[in-house]
């Protein structure tokens, strides 16, 4: 389940970010409205992990390459981890859509030194600075899963 999960969240995030860049063809740093006041395509390149936290310069890959290795040793954590809890469904999918994201920013970094993002979500005159990507929305659900998943296991586990 944890693969299924994984595959589909890693496709349809490298498949949305080739739409923004190549079916779309939007620019670098353009924006385009999609939904007035509440979502909008901004293209950027993000050299950091979330928010644009932790940039180095543009042409320094070598944070790049920290962060892809650490992408691929968390992702194999996780998948053992997964395999650990095989028979939860709920359990592997969260684990699947964590990896996945983190694989499809991995591999924008590897191929591009830069993970693409695009999605940027405004509301109620709100101007919001930052966007993100479908990766990025898989891991915060993923985890989120994860978090609700694994709050009761302590509880269950002291009462086996």
């Amino acid at each position: 389940m944890a693969a299924i999960a994984g595959a589909v969240s890693f496709a349809l995030d490298q498949a949305s970010k080739f739409y923004i860049t190549d079916v779309a063809k939007i620019a670098l740093y353009e924006s385009r409205s999609m939904i007035d006041g509440i979502l909008i395509f901004t293209h950027t390149k993000n050299y950091g992990i979330n928010f644009g936290l932790f940039q180095g310069s543009v042409g320094d890959l070598r944070p790049q390459y920290f962060l892809i290795v650490l992408s691929l040793i968390v992702s194999l954590g996780l998948l053992i981890w997964a395999a650990r809890r095989w028979n939860d469904g709920v359990f592997s999918v969260a684990i699947g859509l964590v990896v996945g994201g983190a694989l499809g920013n991995a591999y924008d970094r590897f191929t591009l030194g830069a993970v693409t993002d695009f999605l940027n979500v405004t509301c109620c005159g709100i101007n919001n600075p930052y966007a993100f990507n479908i990766a990025d929305v898989a891991i915060f659900a993923g985890v989120g899963l994860l978090l609700y998943q694994t709050s009761g296991d302590d509880a269950r586990a002291a009462q086996e």
